[in-house]
């Protein structure tokens, strides 16, 4: 038996599910609804987000650079006024009409969740069995 159907299921933006299409080659790729935008999750890593129309992946110190050099911008939004820029750079210009080069980007881009992801299971894996501090007896 299947679920069913949420009332107010409001249907996927017509930009968005041509992103998905496009990104097809990679796997499974599943939308979420974010803060008014999109997260999409691949092997439950965040690779990419749309908002404002705009399809922006995942980066980070590796990937960031090609991603300038290729003309591409961070994705940048205002908390209390001020700009805040994530670790998310537009997809470069016209990519989005040249499949095999899209596919080499969001490739790019999950490579560079997959290390996010890593590296903060090796913190939390670190702050597990580092030895807790004790205070000084006064």
């Amino acid at each position: 038996m299947s679920a069913p159907a949420k009332k107010n299921a409001r249907p996927t933006p017509p930009f968005v599910t041509r992103c998905l299409t496009l990104l097809l080659p990679l796997g499974p790729v599943i939308p979420r609804r974010m803060f008014g935008g999109w997260g999409f999750f691949l092997d439950g890593v965040m690779i990419a987000l749309v908002a404002r129309e705009r399809l922006y992946f995942k980066t980070d110190e590796q990937t960031e650079p090609r991603f300038a050099a290729a003309g591409a911008e961070p994705f940048v939004y205002r908390r209390q006024g001020a700009p805040v820029a994530l670790s998310y750079w537009s997809a470069p210009a016209d990519s989005l009409e040249d499949p095999p080069a899209l596919q080499a980007w969001a490739e790019l881009a999950a490579a560079a969740a997959r290390r996010a992801a890593a590296g903060k299971a090796a913190r939390r894996a670190r702050k597990k069995t580092a030895p807790h501090k004790r205070g000084a007896a006064g």
